[in-house]
Order: structure tokens, then sequence, then C-alpha cells
């Protein structure tokens, strides 16, 4: 498997999975630390695990009502300073149960989170920042009704819990945790030695990328661990070592909750998928340069680790709920797109300008031996040629086949993207300017009657949500961006150049938006 998804699928760098059962334990790993290095790596192979940092979290939680200490329906308020005001809605307040469940109606992500370095989102994310979103933020739906997950929640609850115990996160998850079951690989802060032993991040490129650090929102998912670490917290929610957590890992999974998919429910911390009469219990994480999967069957008293050093589509998951339940199957890997050598002089007759919409144009240009493409408001990338004709980028999951006349000159693009073939004519007159949006301010009601999905293809979703007075999107595989109005319908990305406006019934509520980027694609709101 790890063969395939490595050197086949080019979806990793290197893997290690780590399985535990009735017989014992073992690791299987295979790859590199790095893409050109050529160092493998074992079960002492340190990854960031991301969200998977989450169920320490909720089991601090577990442990401190276990000890007295803090109570599951605590308001959250309790526990944060007398001027931070935690939004409530129709008498409820936000309580630490909340929180674990994912319950709180707080957002994924706070709309003050702006990072000066989008390579390392989280790092310059402080307290006062974290205090004034709360104190300014309006809940949009009651509290306890509806599953949501939220990295701003579990972040929160971190917090908390280390204001209530006197120490930061990672003293009071080192204390609490990693040390009684000697876990002293698991850590936020890496020494020398276990820097060395760091497995370097990859993006969707398989290019090298940063770490990251989450310093006020360290719960949500900042650990680094092990596989052969996690084998060890599992065997201990597994019952194979004698704990003191013992109590409190199994009053994680007494608390459950639904979620809006058939057969998961939340837990404290951790999900529990249910099918064909058995139960998983799971979590995963990713960050810019790592994906992670731990997960446990407690009638088959088996678990499996799963960690990889590059952040793309596949991930692990698929590899990690296969063995423990063979029923479920692999990931069909994504449509493989192959470099070959092609004669560059070929790019000469491709160079120049395409137009894609009125406004959105393709510039093509040579550099030595590479082929360049520059879509209008977005950056330059490298495509690569599969054919004559055809090539593909490295950095999207999108690709560009040129139409030639008889001198093999382009007389046209097609650019092959979200299931939809877009065709761009070559344009020789002069460029016109970007068209400049100004943002104006609208009643952020509004925002209520667009929220919900909306299919622009048919795996191709669209799914707009309101955070308080913000308008975020997310395309399927993409992450989530806020839009700003310029009317009342009318709104625009900043990241990119790309426009959508929403069409309404007489209430307000819309049925379909329209999404302006290379041309005008409908989108009809789905159910």
């Amino acid at each position: 498997m790890l063969v395939d998804r490595i050197d086949v699928q080019h979806q990793s760098v290197g893997i290690v999975i780590g399985v535990i059962a009735p017989e014992g334990r073992r690791v299987i790993a295979y790859g590199h630390l790095e893409k050109g290095d050529s160092r493998p790596l074992n079960g002492d192979t340190i990854f960031e695990i991301g969200s998977v940092t989450k169920v320490f979290t909720s089991l601090l939680l577990a442990d401190m009502v276990q000890r007295g200490e803090v109570a599951l329906d605590d308001p959250v308020a309790k526990y944060l300073p007398p001027e931070v005001r935690m939004p409530e809605r129709n008498g409820r307040s936000i309580t630490l149960v909340d929180l674990s469940t994912h319950t709180s109606g707080l957002p994924r992500l706070p709309a003050n989170l702006n990072p000066k370095d989008l390579n390392n989102p989280y790092a310059d994310y402080s307290v006062e920042q974290l205090y004034q979103f709360l104190s300014g933020y309006q809940l949009t739906r009651d509290i306890g009704s509806r599953y949501e997950y939220s990295n701003l929640g579990g972040g929160l609850l971190g917090h908390v819990l280390a204001r209530r115990a006197g120490m930061d996160y990672e003293a009071l998850v080192r204390s609490r945790i990693c040390d009684p079951l000697g876990m002293a690989s698991t850590r936020v802060t890496l020494t020398p030695e276990m820097r060395a032993r760091l497995a370097v991040g990859h993006n969707q490129a398989l290019d090298s990328v940063e770490n990251w650090d989450t310093p006020s929102l360290a719960g949500a998912g900042a650990l680094r661990s092990t596989a052969n670490d996690l084998l060890t917290f599992l065997a201990a929610n597994l019952g194979y070592t004698k704990t003191p957590l013992a109590p409190a890992m199994a009053g994680m999974l007494r608390v459950r909750r639904p979620t809006d998919q058939p057969g998961l429910e939340i837990a404290l911390g951790w999900h529990i998928f249910t099918t064909n009469d058995k139960e998983i219990i799971w979590h995963n994480g990713g960050t810019g340069g790592y994906r992670s999967f731990v997960a446990y069957d407690p009638k088959a008293r088996t678990g499996v680790v799963a960690l990889s050093n590059a952040f793309t589509g596949a991930g692990v998951d698929d590899i990690g709920r296969h063995l423990l339940d063979s029923s479920v199957p692999l990931s069909k890997p994504p449509k493989e797109h192959k470099e070959t050598t092609v004669d560059p002089k070929l790019y000469d007759g491709y160079v120049g300008t395409y137009q894609l919409a009125p406004d959105v144009f393709f510039t093509l240009t040579r550099e030595g031996d590479h082929l360049f493409a520059q879509l209008t408001g977005q950056t330059k990338a490298e495509i690569f040629p599969e054919g004559d004709r055809d090539y593909f980028y490295k950095v999207v999951d999108a690709q560009i086949t040129f139409v030639t006349d008889n001198t093999g000159r382009a007389t046209e693009l097609i650019l092959h993207q979200n299931g939809l073939d877009q065709h761009a004519k070559r344009f020789e007159g002069k460029v016109p300017p970007v068209k400049e949006h100004k943002e104006v301010a609208v009643d952020p009601k509004l925002f209520d009657g667009y929220a919900g999905s909306y299919q622009l293809a048919p795996n191709f979703i669209l799914t707009v949500t309101r955070e308080g007075d913000h308008l975020f999107v997310q395309a399927t595989g993409q992450p989530k961006a806020e839009v700003f109005p310029e009317g009342d319908r009318d709104y625009f990305y900043k990241v990119v150049d790309a426009q959508i406006t929403f069409v309404t019934d007489s209430r307000g509520r819309a049925t379909e938006l329209i999404l302006h980027q290379g041309g005008d694609h409908p989108a009809k709101r789905v159910e």
C-alpha cells in the first residue's frame, strides 16, 4: 500500500504505519524524511499530527473532570479573564463539553485570523486577538443544536484548561498525559535531538514546506509525535497497559452527540463511526505539510496510526480505516499526469495571451526550456508537458490543452478544471486593466439567505457559510476564503480574481449562485 501511495500515486514522500493488536505491535515505514534525502523513516520519526491534538485536549478535559477540577457543563467564561465576553444565545452559555464536541456554535476559525505568512497561518495569532474575536462575535445558531467542526473551539478548550491548571498547554499535556504514559517524543517544542528525527513536511506538489506554529490555539493542532508514542497512547485506550488515565479515557466515549453524517457521532474529542456492527473510534489531522490518522476498534482491541509527511488529497485516512476494517476500500488514486519530454521550440507557438472571459486572460510565457501560465489576478505557475499539446499543473489539479493551426501556433487553449472545459481564444489586442472591486456595507442578515451548498459540477460543491458579519465560500478540496460585498447580491474575493452573484427568491433566499471566474458558471443550491 505504501509503495503504491508514494512511488505510483506520488501522494507522499514518507509514511509510517503503526498497528496494535492482541498479538502485539508492529511498525511499517516507507519513503524518506525529505524529498531528495535518502534517510529512511521508522517508529521514532517525528511528524506534526495536526488535529489529532484535539483528542489529547479532550482527554485533559476528561481527566480534569475526574480530578474534580472542572465540570463538563462549566461555562467557558468561568475560566477566562472577566473582561472577555463569551458569546451567548437565547440565555445559554457555551460550556466546556460544547467545545469538546464541536457543538458550541463557534465558527471553524476566527474571522480576525489574517496571517502575515500563509505558510505558517497560526503563528502570529495572539491571545489578545482571540479575546477580541470572542468578545465581538454573535452566534448564528443555538448552542448545542448542531455539530460544526471548529479549530477555534478546540484551541479555546486547550487555552482555558491550561489557564485552569496554571501552566501552559504543552506543560499540561506533558504532565498529565505524556509523562504518565511514557510518551517522551510527543511535544510542541522539539529539542535538537528530536528535530533531527523530524520528517520534513511537503505540500501537494511535494515541495518542502515550513512547520506550523500554533501558540494561541495550541489545543487545536500544535502537537508533534511518533508512531511509537501514538501506539503507546492507543495501548492505554485499549486497556493493554494500566494507567490512571483509564477512567478519563472511558469517560470520553460516554458523551456522544450526533453529526450531520449518518453513522457518525462525536464524543469528547474522538469521532465514532459505526458500520457493520463495528465501532471505529478515530481522529485525523493535517497541517501544511503533514497528514495523520489515529483510530481503534475497542471490540477487536486493535488500533492503527498512520503518519505522512505530505499534505496531499489522498492522505492516509483510507489506509488506516482499511487496516481496521478490510471492507473499507482504499481511495481511488487521482488521475496521474506523467511528464514527458517535448521539443521546447513548441512553446514559441503557445506564447501569448488568451481570453477566458471579458476581464480574465491567460498569459503564456517561455523561460528557457520551461513554459509558464498566469491567469489574471493569480501568480505565474509552470505547466508541464504530457504530450505536444497537453500540459498539466503540479500546484493545482488543472490541465491545459492547446489548439493549433497547421504552423503549430495556438489559436486557443482549453482549461480543464473542476470537471469543466473552458475555452480561451488567442487575444491580440491590449489587455485591459483588472476591474477594481470596491467593498460596500450591507446588512449581514442577508448572508443567512446565502448560506448553503451549491453544485458547480458533479463532484464540485461551493459551500457558503456566515460567521458573524462575514461571508465565506469553500470549494471542494480548497481552503475557505472570505468574500466581500460590492452590492447586496454581488461579492468578490480578495485572494483571487473571482466574483460571485447570488440569485434569490422573493424571500431573499439564494436558489443558485453564479461564479464569475474565467466565464460565468451557475451553481444550483443543493439540499
